[in-house]
């Protein structure tokens, strides 16, 4: 079995960070959204993985990734032009599948638990495809899926204003090869791209056997910011603590707290689940709970809680705390000492920014 990760998209909704880079590679717990995706294939068994990405980050993604070995797996690059659909990235993908099932998986989802027991059901099943659905509050901006007596799945809704269940779809599918028979038969949709939902459907439509995986756990899109803060903080309760770096006789640092190497804790109190990143100072200040600093930061004088701090940002004479954040990669933020007082700002485009 092969597994074909979605990496391409531009990312617009987590704008301004993904004018610089790619959403995929936003760190949870210090360690990016693509990253876990490969994890959770690797965990399944799976070495044989073909990585969908498109001109504007891909030399970027193919960069961090390498070429496969940190995960024990060989790794296909699938260029895509343009961001045509779900369905396109498995229609240009037809060389490196071949004949083989597979999995596909949107390389900025994050699922509880790994699939390993979705890739052993689909491996022991004749279905032709079987699609991971999630049961959500409020499906309406999701692609919802009905299913009949027997538990087949019967008809896929997108984003219904009346929706006819709960079963979203999580953004994880297995197939044979008779998707690329679908994909070739539909056509674009009003958003000028061809729908992964709508080759489903066809394959529904014609008899093939379609059945749901009801996922149990938690899942997270991370297309927004509330949505990468609440990734943040499932993770980081996921992780199992250590201290690689060096704390100070007047700080306090609770148990559920990572430092890694080099990390420095200066009379300051970290609560946890926080991760602390390698060479970070952290000096007269507090981090509170659901907090990852990455890399190379320093927090001085000031306080924050339930965000993430991407490398080589300097935070620093704050008098107010920061929280529900999202800091991108070498930002400065400080306190202006000179006259007059006011804010101070230099922001890119679709910034968003709360003052007091």
């Amino acid at each position: 079995m092969k597994a074909l990760i979605l990496s391409g998209g531009k990312g617009t909704r987590l704008r301004p960070l993904t004018f610089t880079s790619a959403k995929q590679l936003i760190p949870l717990a210090n360690r990016p959204v693509l990253f876990r995706v490969l994890d959770a294939v690797r965990d399944a068994g799976i070495t044989e993985i073909g990585i969908v990405i498109a001109p504007e980050t891909g030399e970027e993604i193919k960069a961090k990734v390498g070429d496969g070995t940190a995960w024990g797996a060989r790794i296909t690059w699938i260029w895509q032009d343009q961001p045509r659909g779900l369905a396109h990235a498995v229609k240009i993908s037809c060389d490196f599948i071949g004949d083989d099932r597979f999995v596909m998986f949107l390389g900025d989802n994050c699922i509880q638990g790994g699939i390993h027991r979705l890739i052993q059901q689909y491996a022991q099943s004749d279905y032709n495809s079987q699609i991971v659905l999630k049961r959500v509050a409020d499906p309406r901006s999701y692609g919802v899926a009905v299913l009949d007596g027997e538990g087949k799945i019967t008809r896929l809704v997108e984003k219904p204003k009346q929706p006819p269940s709960d079963l979203a779809l999580v953004g994880i599918y297995m197939f044979d090869h008779h998707v690329f028979e679908a994909v070739e038969h539909i056509q674009p949709s009003w958003r000028g791209e061809l729908e992964i939902t709508d080759a489903i459907q066809w394959l529904v439509s014609r008899g093939y056997r379609v059945y749901p995986y009801i996922h149990e756990g938690w899942w997270v899109d991370t297309g927004k910011r509330e949505d990468m803060l609440e990734a943040n903080a499932l993770v980081l309760e996921e992780l199992t603590p250590y201290v690689a770096g060096s704390v100070d006789e007047r700080s306090e640092v609770d148990s559920r707290v990572t430092l890694e190497a080099g990390a420095q804790v200066i009379n300051s109190v970290v609560r946890g689940p926080t991760i602390i990143g390698h060479n970070t100072r952290i000096v007269n200040s507090y981090v509170g709970p659901f907090t990852s600093i990455d890399r190379d930061c320093v927090i001085e004088n000031a306080e924050i809680d339930r965000s993430i701090v991407l490398e080589g940002c300097t935070i620093s004479d704050i008098p107010t705390r920061i929280h529900d954040s999202l800091i991108g990669r070498c930002t400065r933020l400080t306190r202006a000492q000179n006259k007059p007082q006011g804010y101070r700002l230099l922001l890119g485009d679709y910034s968003q920014l709360g003052l007091l």
